[in-house]
């Protein structure tokens, strides 16, 4: 049953005594108190929820671990925050590659205009709710492009595609793809047109964007990776490389690590971005836990996909 939320507000002193009595190791108090006074308590929390130790009937239990210090708890979240920002590179690298496919073909095969018209998507898709929504983002951009755009021609905020896909959202980007129409009997393969220059089955590619979209959400937010089962994980393939114990989990962090960079190297990017993620996972993979907690196979650097 419910009850009243009565925990008070702690100085980071108390904040400190109380980790402290949980058993907490503290080599340098300032410090410590540096690094609650601008990260925060709660969100630190996350890091050491792992190192809790468990009661007689294997519940965690608000007790660390012996031997559980702060600074090991603060080098895990540098590791994520640093984490973080590599996805997020390695997301926008992936973006602006599917976005410049996109627009190459859709402009080709029907136009500036091809997005406004609802024949060029399958039927079941909610093409008005789409568009109203670009229309949105496209009144919010202030980029001098999209102004002199609106200074100059009629059927504003309806813009050409070459245009809209610079201020087109990543989940709107999504939701273009997942919409085009795929009919080999028809004679129409615009989804294929696009996921043929990331080496990708149309429908893995639609999948892998909607997972992608999620990520860099967890990301912009400041989220956790390091230890986080995905809310929305990518699709199980039957595809050896993909599959344990190669690939022990499509629900970590590594799964999305290897979706970027087979995206990535399908237009010859992405060696510079894996070397940047090498050296910053190698330290944090040496220790079994972590690199469990992220989904790594023991021997990740040589992962086929990977390499």
């Amino acid at each position: 049953m419910p009850k009243p939320y009565l925990k008070p507000a702690l100085t980071f002193d108390q904040q400190l005594a109380k980790l402290r009595l949980r058993g907490m190791q503290i080599a340098d108090e300032q410090a410590a108190i540096d690094a609650l006074s601008s990260i925060s308590y709660y969100r630190l929390s996350a890091y050491w929820y792992p190192f809790r130790q468990r009661d007689a009937h294997n519940h965690f239990t608000s007790t660390l671990r012996p031997g559980t210090c702060f600074e090991q708890v603060v080098q895990l979240y540098e590791f994520d925050r640093h984490l973080r920002l590599l996805l997020l590179d390695g997301i926008e690298r992936v973006e602006v590659a599917i976005r410049t496919q996109l627009t190459y073909h859709l402009g080709h095969a029907y136009g500036a205009f091809a997005h406004t018209d609802a024949r060029h998507f399958h039927h079941k898709f909610d093409h008005r709710k789409w568009l109203n929504q670009l229309e949105a983002e496209t009144m919010r951009s202030s980029d001098e492009f999209i102004r002199h755009y609106q200074a100059s021609y009629e059927g504003f905020p309806q813009v050409p595609i070459w245009m809209l896909t610079e201020v087109m959202s990543l989940g709107s980007l999504s939701l273009c793809y997942k919409g085009l129409k795929n009919d080999h009997k028809a004679g129409v393969e615009d989804k294929k047109a696009i996921s043929q220059h990331f080496n990708l089955h149309h429908k893995r590619l639609t999948d892998w964007l909607h997972t992608l979209t999620y990520v860099r959400n967890v990301c912009a937010h400041h989220s956790r990776l390091w230890n986080r089962e995905l809310a929305i994980r990518p699709d199980k393939v039957k595809d050896e490389e993909w599959l344990p114990p190669i690939t022990p989990r499509n629900n970590r962090v590594f799964y999305i690590l290897l979706m970027i960079r087979h995206l990535l190297r399908a237009h010859q990017h992405g060696d510079h971005w894996a070397n940047q993620v090498n050296q910053l996972l190698a330290p944090i993979a040496a220790t079994p836990e972590y690199r469990i907690a992220m989904g790594l196979p023991e021997h990740w650097q040589t992962h086929p996909i990977w390499q």
